[in-house]
């Protein structure tokens, strides 16, 4: 599982939220492996029982079809609280980090709008719609297939509410960066590198020249150009 963004990242403001948060992807995290072991148990007893047993299960079919759905939300969910989902950032990585901070802010915005209008109004319409349709082999109704809608869209509103207020905290990276060890620093401690690159400051006595945390790249040129401005 991926590990939380919050963790080396500036200074931790909502301290009960992040734990919060952990708390539930660790119960998600386990709900989306039984699901996935519940699918991976009824496809194999359903090839069993046609080939070995030659009795065809009645209800391995509409069980798998129903597991793989509640599973696919639910992992769409946790994927998404693990800020997992692909993301195409180079536009947003040549903002400053305040503009930066603000571009995730509205994806999160977004994303927040799409799961309230698509998936929690339209899911609970979809529910109750298919409440009353019964499942051939089931004791459960298209509704209860239909329920998972609605329950990941409620998992994936609470994780957009979360990262907006610690984006704005900026408590956890704008966005995060491919290699997990590489978290770009806070706006203060940008500023404190910046800082000392322009200043010709290095332990070694070298020309100062190197990536400020978060993408930018400051070197010799242009160190020396910033310092002759001032």
């Amino acid at each position: 599982m991926a590990r939380d963004d919050a963790e080396n990242y500036g200074t931790e403001t909502h301290p009960h939220l992040t734990h919060a948060k952990r708390t539930l992807d660790r119960a998600l995290y386990w709900v989306t492996a039984a699901l996935f072991l519940a699918l991976v148990v009824a496809v194999v007893w359903q090839v069993a029982s046609r080939q070995v047993v030659n009795q065809p299960s009645t209800w391995t079919d509409e069980a798998s079809r129903m597991v793989f759905v509640w599973l696919g939300l639910s992992a769409t969910a946790l994927v998404f609280g693990e800020r997992g989902h692909i993301a195409v950032e180079f536009l947003a990585r040549k903002l400053p980090p305040r503009g930066e901070r603000l571009m995730a802010i509205l994806v999160q915005v977004a994303v927040a709008l799409f799961a309230v209008v698509i998936m929690i109004w339209g899911g609970i319409l979809a529910t109750l719609a298919g409440w009353n349709q019964a499942l051939s082999a089931l004791p459960v109704t298209f509704g209860h297939m239909y329920l998972a809608l609605p329950v990941s869209g409620v998992l994936i509103l609470l994780f957009s509410l979360y990262y907006i207020i610690q984006i704005t905290a900026d408590s956890v990276p704008a966005f995060t960066d491919i290699e997990a060890e590489e978290l770009p620093a806070t706006a203060p401690q940008r500023q404190d590198v910046r800082s000392q690159l322009l200043s010709g400051e290095t332990s070694s006595g070298e020309t100062p020249s190197g990536e400020i945390p978060g993408g930018e790249t400051l070197t010799s040129e242009t160190a020396s150009s910033e310092r002759s401005g001032r």
